[in-house]
């Protein structure tokens, strides 16, 4: 296999402030990850910094 995927697959690690846990048991990112991700990607999460509504479909200016 080539040098030049080694890091493909590599996970990035997460600080502490940029998740939690819910109750439920699932990942929470906070809104210091999704800025530092760089994109929405649409799917209405709880901290979105980018103003996506989910009952409009599309992105809200806030």
């Amino acid at each position: 296999m080539s040098d030049s995927f080694s890091g493909f697959n590599r996970r990035k690690e997460l600080e502490p402030d940029e998740f939690y846990m819910s109750e439920e048991g699932y990942i929470v990112f906070t809104e210091k990850y999704l800025l530092k991700r760089g994109y929405c990607c649409q799917n209405g999460c709880k901290h979105c910094p980018y103003g996506f509504n989910a009952k409009k479909g599309r992105i809200v200016k806030k």
